[in-house]
């Protein structure tokens, strides 16, 4: 066809052969759940999503974690087609969004900005008529899904009291039932353990582990640092609308450095000794020195700080956890929200 042939296609059919083009490329990555590129998002003045390119391998758990209005539940969803980008492209289980919903979402279940549900029913009574409003549903086995679903959240003893009478637990515990109705192969979870006591959050990180060793994708969002570092293997983090880091989970702790901590009442002298040895963080805390290891060995810090004779009472390697990965690659602290 060449040229002429590509004159005269219509805007229409050059966008539908530029998502098709995107649609290889997302298949031609290995087994990837979701991927996006360039995808972009302004409400008025404010870009809030700006050039995302995720990629989320299949049968991953995938931490998407950044400060309050960094820009990720929009970016969920564009992911599910609830918002169309202003521009760039998405797609879920090789399908693009949100083109091909009808065909991707059946396998897919999500919980995003909380659930919503019909106050004056039963638990049970409005998953009944949400798996009733499934065309793919069999009437015939709808009491044992929901059941199943109920249970598999630990709602089995509220599952007749009203929804209006659920704690905050117990509604995102419906949500999640909700999302499991039917097998899923991919789940997309914003805050799944929003108002959970402990309890029900160990109850949810069992659950999304059990998921996720039967194969499912779970893309999950939350505040909940130290929730994430036990769930995930992949790791994306927000800042300002863009994606700053992505990647498994061990790659990038290993951004952070490794860092020490000596006890000792010689903190000036210990100071001079670890420079010295090109440790150039070094700063005092308040029971002695602390600083980043880099190439420097323990060891020979240890032995350069008695062979100069400092006191030290106590020498330790100090791991990085997710949270000092967080303030490193978004400058903020610990409390942050979805």
């Amino acid at each position: 066809v060449g040229r002429a042939g590509a004159a005269l296609r219509s805007p229409a059919d050059q966008v539908t052969l530029a998502a098709e083009a995107v649609a290889d490329a997302a298949a031609d990555r290995d087994g990837a759940a979701i991927t996006s590129s360039g995808l972009t998002k302004r409400f008025g003045k404010q870009l809030v999503v700006d050039d995302l390119a995720l990629e989320v391998p299949s049968g991953a758990v995938y931490g998407f974690i950044g400060p309050n209005g960094s820009g990720k539940t929009t970016t969920i969803r564009m992911l599910l087609g609830l918002v169309r980008p202003d521009a760039g492209t998405c797609a879920l289980l090789g399908g693009i969004m949100p083109a091909a919903g009808g065909e991707v979402l059946p396998k897919v279940g999500a919980l995003v900005e909380g659930p919503a549900f019909h106050p004056y029913l039963s638990g049970r009574a409005n998953l009944l008529r949400l798996d009733a409003a499934d065309r793919r549903s069999d009437p015939a086995t709808a009491s044992a899904r929901v059941a199943a679903a109920i249970d598999r959240v630990g709602l089995s003893a509220a599952a007749r009291k009203r929804y209006r009478a659920y704690s905050l637990g117990m509604r995102q515990r419906l949500g999640i039932a909700a999302a499991l109705l039917q097998p899923r192969e991919l789940l997309v979870l914003d805050e799944p353990t929003n108002g959970l006591d402990p309890q029900g959050t160990r109850e949810v990180r069992h659950l999304i582990g059990d998921l996720a060793a039967d194969g499912t994708t779970i893309f999950v969002s939350s505040h909940l640092l130290a929730e994430v570092e036990q769930l995930c293997t992949h790791l994306g983090v927000m800042r300002t609308g863009r994606l700053v880091a992505q990647g498994p989970m061990r790659e990038l702790r290993a951004l952070t450095a490794i860092r020490f901590q000596v006890r000792t009442p010689d903190a000036e002298l210990a100071l001079a000794t670890v420079a010295a040895l090109g440790v150039t963080d070094a700063a005092r805390v308040p029971a002695g020195v602390a600083g980043s290891l880099g190439e420097v060995a323990p060891e020979r810090i240890v032995a350069a700080l008695v062979n100069a004779g400092v006191a030290v009472a106590e020498f330790a390697q100090v791991t990085p956890t997710l949270e000092d990965l967080f303030v490193q690659l978004t400058g903020e602290g610990f409390d942050v929200s979805g």
